[in-house]
């Protein structure tokens, strides 16, 4: 092959998007990297626990009349699972610890989802990794 006919190849592999042809493994992964997932992904996690909590918070104060700190308490409780602290009086209130007990269930859930797919991201690259690396060595045993 040429060297324009090689170069018109390489920038025909570049236009469709096809990576180099040699085969490369990839890298292990780092500890440093999964720390900084972890990070970000707790932020995220933080973030999105503060909104959920204030909705509820929000929610207790003015559907059942309570002061803002017992309204948090009973928003923190509903949405970790543990139940509510106080009695709920207007049908409202009621209705609306209803849908945040349902909502608090399945975002509690998520959220700790959320916070550990790097961990689970990680487990399984590495366990990857060490099959792909038995391979190569027994490929090259046989050769």
């Amino acid at each position: 092959m040429s060297h324009s006919a090689s170069r018109n190849a390489s920038r025909r592999d570049h236009e469709l998007g096809y990576r180099c042809t040699v085969a490369m493994l990839p890298r292990k992964p780092s500890t440093g990297h999964l720390a900084r997932r972890l990070a970000k992904n707790a932020v995220v996690v933080a973030g999105l626990l503060a909104v959920a909590l204030g909705i509820g918070a929000a929610g207790y104060h003015h559907l059942n009349g309570l002061p803002w700190l017992d309204a948090t308490l009973n928003a923190a409780m509903i949405l970790t699972g543990m139940g509510p602290v106080d009695r709920l009086i207007s049908p409202e209130a009621k209705v609306f610890a209803i849908f945040y007990a349902l909502f608090g269930g399945v975002f509690f859930l998520s959220m700790v989802a959320v916070l550990l797919a790097p961990v689970a991201q990680h487990l399984l690259h590495r366990f990857h990794l060490e099959l792909d690396e038995r391979r190569e060595a027994r490929r090259k045993d046989h050769t």
